[in-house]
């Protein structure tokens, strides 16, 4: 009898523990007010670090060998560029598409698509598109939209009469799935999305 007891009580014990730890982990605290603009100001600063350096970097290989080379540069080296400023920031960082020219730039994530529909329906509204702090499962990130923004992505993301015949074919080449075509100046190319470390 006192076996049976002992066993029911750390039944017991053991259920309220489980219990707690799972609301524990469910539980996400809303974000103050100081907590959102700390975040802006942190995912800006990594999020205009990598675009700089990647429109750098792409605006060189276009001086070095043409569009035809740049587009091989991009699929060599725009990702470990990416991860390499990332890891400088300690965080995380994409660039994320409903038009992707790479697999790993594909919208999947719920979260992602949310705000990409946000983004997208202000853009086609002519309103300006901002920049989002969300949070999910304790994880804050930062979202900010690309622009097509100068006449050298055209070269690229256009329509036919913007890309060479050479860059169309070596695009067809690395990347025989790609959808980012068509762009024209303004319009809203994708988005960074910058995983935060909380503090």
């Amino acid at each position: 009898m006192k076996q049976l007891f002992r066993i029911s009580v750390i039944l017991i014990a053991s259920t309220a523990f489980l219990a707690c730890n799972e609301g524990k982990e469910k539980k996400t605290e809303e974000l103050s007010s100081e907590d959102i603009a700390m975040y802006m100001a942190k995912g800006d600063s990594i999020s205009s670090h990598a675009q700089k350096t990647l429109m750098a970097n792409v605006a060189s290989a276009i001086k070095e060998g043409g569009t035809d080379y740049a587009v091989d540069f991009c699929n060599t080296a725009a990702m470990p560029l990416t991860d390499s400023i990332a890891s400088m920031h300690q965080s995380k960082i994409e660039r994320l598409t409903d038009k992707n020219r790479n697999p790993n730039n594909t919208l999947s994530a719920e979260i992602d698509i949310e705000v990409w529909e946000k983004m997208m329906a202000a853009f086609q509204s002519n309103e300006a598109t901002k920049d989002y702090v969300e949070q999910e499962d304790g994880e804050v990130y930062f979202y900010r939209p690309i622009h097509i923004a100068m006449e050298t992505c055209l070269k690229c993301h256009g329509g036919n009469d913007d890309i060479s015949e050479s860059t169309r074919k070596i695009i067809a080449e690395k990347y025989p799935n790609d959808k980012a075509l068509g762009y024209e100046m303004g319009d809203l190319r994708g988005m960074w999305k910058v995983k935060l470390n909380q503090e």
